[in-house]
């Protein structure tokens, strides 16, 4: 793909505050992830489910598992990246944040993220939304990214034309 560097090198580890972490996601990460996606399916859904179709409320664990493959593979390819949010000792999933080439004019990246129904509102919420927009700009060769759910609703960002 294109819309890297070819010498870029993806960060494999990202500390955010407040002892959490950022890593890239892969299949073996599936018994956490199942869980923490199927805890907060109905108001994931409510955010990606018109762009996404995600996640449905029949997905599978086999499913998710199979789906993280693809984001790993996605990642060893640099054609997008999908970022689980940890606890120090990797043991409960926070949430995700999504870093993707643009399929709408107007950007050349599209960050979005989530936090699990019970970290919504609180401090770990609060640093995420800071501390991502601060890490794309610092860490990553991106001009205009365009951080979905923040800068513009999902509703306004599928209003923008596609890409041809």
């Amino acid at each position: 793909m294109t819309w890297l560097p070819a010498d870029f090198v993806h960060p494999l580890r990202v500390d955010v505050p407040g002892g959490y972490h950022l890593r890239p996601i892969s299949g073996a990460d599936a018994a956490i992830d199942y869980p923490a996606v199927m805890g907060s399916r109905e108001r994931l859904w409510s955010i990606f489910g018109e762009a996404w179709g995600w996640p449905a409320a029949t997905i599978t664990y086999e499913a998710n598992k199979a789906d993280l493959e693809r984001h790993a593979a996605e990642i060893e390819a640099h054609e997008s990246f999908n970022y689980v949010l940890f606890d120090e000792a990797e043991s409960t999933e926070y949430g995700c944040v999504y870093i993707d080439p643009p399929e709408k004019a107007g950007a050349d990246a599209e960050v979005s993220w989530w936090v699990v129904d019970d970290r919504v509102g609180t401090a770990l919420e609060r640093d995420l939304d800071a501390f991502v927009p601060r890490w794309i700009g610092g860490a990553w060769p991106f001009e205009r990214p365009r951080f979905i759910g923040r800068d513009l609703s999902w509703k306004e960002w599928l209003a923008l034309p596609d890409l041809t």
